[in-house]
């Protein structure tokens, strides 16, 4: 069976038009290093045809926008539904089929993005039609906002105008859905995620004249040691929060490149480190320690040659998540799927930047995080069938907004 619309399976089932949205997103190969246009206007003219009104904000290049969409007035400022429209590369993964043509085999419906996230947004879309006639028939008295973004995958880079635009307007909705994968689960909590380079300079020299020249690799390598200095001492002393997985902050460094030749001293080094913060750790603070220790450094490569010299550039960072069991949009998920318990996760998600801005919010969504970035990435069919449940509950049982 080569397309959601011929499965033919004895498990739950979503609905014909939501497999059939997913299929038509999965086919638009939003890869983060390419463009979403294809994806982001055909959802805009999607919903417009419903009456929404949309506003599109791109990037520095014009080829990727984020979508904010918002169907029917009410009373009061309405719910969030959030989603990243990006998916992450399949170069070199040994996929069984086409990786951007939906392929359903034992109730698995297998495609990059599938659980990671357009399962859950081709749901969403689907059930705006819904939300339209409860707005109608006074069911909801608030609007259903749609919130479609880029450049998530890369360090969430395209919801921060998104949010920015919520603020420009003046609108401050009174909750917001992430539909990350969680196997429908509701989601409290996860990490700050950061990401840094580091580039040493320093001075080529004939390795049988070490003394002449500054070694950029050995640099670069005592910066390394002492960011894994810090990430042992956190992991000894932090306060632990046992939600996690790893229930404290974590740093690693995970590319490395340098030098020309075994006999030359290198003049330059480049490595990039991640950072996992608890959601009560500061990342500004640790970071701060490692840039003392760069200056230690530098002063000494200085001593040998002025030019040398340590950059250190911050180059993503995602706000970690801390909501409550007893928020009210938590409540509200934990209400429409009759989960009686919530969880945390080490992954981020655009769930911290939305509350953040003082949008609260979290994280649920079909599909598990663990089948996600892999070769033959897939969702199952009973999970879009719980989701579209859930989306469909929030047209009539909905406390935020009703």
């Amino acid at each position: 069976m080569n397309t959601v619309t011929e499965a033919g399976l004895k498990s739950a089932m979503p609905s014909r038009d939501a497999l059939e949205m997913v299929e038509r997103l999965i086919r638009f190969p939003t890869v983060s290093r390419d463009s979403n246009l294809g994806l982001i206007e055909y959802a805009r003219d999607y919903l417009e045809k419903l009456g929404a009104k949309t506003r599109l904000t791109y990037d520095a290049s014009g080829k990727k926008a984020n979508l904010f969409a918002t169907l029917g007035e009410g009373r009061h400022p309405g719910l969030v539904l959030s989603g990243h429209t990006d998916v992450v590369p399949v170069d070199g993964q040994a996929w069984d089929s086409d990786p951007f043509v939906p392929t359903i085999r034992e109730g698995r419906l297998f495609a990059r993005g599938s659980a990671d996230m357009k399962g859950f947004i081709g749901v969403a879309l689907t059930r705006a039609p819904t939300y339209l006639a409860a707005i109608h028939a006074g069911k909801l008295n608030a609007p259903v906002h749609y919130a479609l973004s880029y450049d998530e995958e890369v360090g969430c880079l395209g919801v921060r105008g998104l949010i920015k635009d919520l603020a420009d307007i003046g609108l401050s909705p009174a909750g917001c859905i992430v539909g990350e994968p969680t196997l429908m689960q509701p989601i409290v909590a996860h990490k700050g995620t950061n990401r840094f380079r580091c580039a040493v300079h320093g001075r080529e020299a004939h390795s049988s004249y070490v003394t002449h020249g500054v070694n950029a690799i050995e640099y670069a390598a005592r910066m390394v040691v002492f960011i894994r200095q810090l990430a042992d001492r956190l992991a000894q002393l932090e306060a632990r929060d046992y939600g996690f997985t790893v229930p404290y902050t974590t740093m690693s460094t995970g590319l490395i490149r340098g030098g020309i030749a075994a006999n030359v001293v290198p003049k330059d080094c480049e490595f990039q480190f991640d950072m996992r913060t608890l959601p009560t750790a500061s990342a500004e603070a640790l970071y701060g320690e490692i840039r003392q220790f760069a200056a230690v450094l530098e002063k000494e490569m200085k001593a040998i040659d002025a030019q040398s010299a340590i950059e250190l550039e911050w180059v993503a960072n995602s706000e970690g998540l801390n909501a409550t069991e007893h928020d009210a949009i938590v409540q509200l998920a934990m209400k429409l799927v009759r989960a009686t318990q919530v969880g945390k996760v080490s992954y981020g998600t655009e769930a911290g930047l939305f509350a953040r801005a003082g949008i609260p919010s979290v994280v649920i969504g079909p599909g598990d995080i663990a089948e996600a970035h892999r070769p033959n990435e897939y969702v199952e069919l009973e999970q879009l069938a719980h989701c579209e449940l859930f989306l469909n509950a929030l047209a009539v049982d909905h406390p935020l907004i009703a």
